[in-house]
């Protein structure tokens, strides 16, 4: 089986986040980097695909030279080939558009991602990837069986679960849930600094949204607390008019 897998590079969820001087970015200074959580399902799914049926496990990764960091973790993990595509600030349509061309190449059976990146949460790129290369997609799978070139997927919904029978080739984005990721040894690790990486200029594709400003949610206000009393009711009602104006 030849899968192809897309991972990112997004701040750890525990760091603090300082927007830049430019007031469109964030402040790197600090911040560490880690490969998007969900897309370790999308690679672990791979690497278990590949243990079942045999074949390749390609992952690529369109961003600045720090993206590079996720892929020695997946050759860690024992992928067979990585690809970095080298973009500042792409957008979802330059990640997806470069994706699909590796796809293009790499012909793969299956393209995993996970749902979403924790950074801009955008839902995206892999149902992109599938339009651009005209492939079924299965997004938010939380368990996947394929057999042959028949796959049944089970993908979450709100307030459910739903199940979808569609073929190979097939665009899929991971779910939490759909497996445990593994961990790289530290042998492995040690190992994958010194694994090539194949490195090019992402496809050039104009990018199609602008980020115009960026700003950190406004500081919560304190609260107030009210017993039951006749005379707290008064003035809370009167705060509700006064003050918040709802009234």
């Amino acid at each position: 089986m030849n899968i192809l897998v897309s991972i990112s590079h997004v701040p750890d969820t525990a760091t603090k986040i300082v927007v830049g001087a430019d007031g469109k970015s964030i402040d790197s200074k600090g911040v560490k980097y880690i490969m998007n959580p969900y897309d370790e399902f999308a690679l672990e799914e791979a690497l278990r695909l590949k243990e079942k049926n045999g074949g390749t496990v390609t992952v690529a990764t369109v961003g600045g030279d720090g993206a590079k960091d996720v892929l020695r973790t997946a050759l860690a993990l024992q992928v067979d080939k990585a690809i970095f595509l080298k973009a500042e600030n792409p957008d979802s349509f330059v990640v997806a558009s470069s994706i699909a061309d590796v796809a293009k190449e790499v012909k793969p059976d299956i393209i995993l991602f996970g749902r979403q990146s924790i950074d801009f949460d955008s839902f995206q790129v892999a149902p992109m990837v599938a339009e651009l290369l005209d492939m079924p997609s299965v997004t938010i799978t939380s368990k996947l069986d394929i057999n042959g070139t028949s796959v049944s997927a089970e993908r979450d919904i709100e307030g459910g679960k739903e199940t979808v029978s569609t073929t190979l080739p097939l665009v899929v984005s991971a779910q939490k849930g759909l497996n445990e990721p593994r961990y790289p040894k530290l042998p492995d690790i040690m190992k994958a600094k010194s694994k090539p990486i194949e490195e090019r200029v992402a496809n050039g594709a104009a990018a199609r949204v602008e980020v115009v400003g960026m700003e950190l949610p406004a500081a919560k206000g304190k609260g107030k607390v009210f017993g039951d009393s006749e005379g707290d009711i008064a003035e809370l009602v009167k705060l509700l008019h006064e003050e918040a104006k709802v009234i």
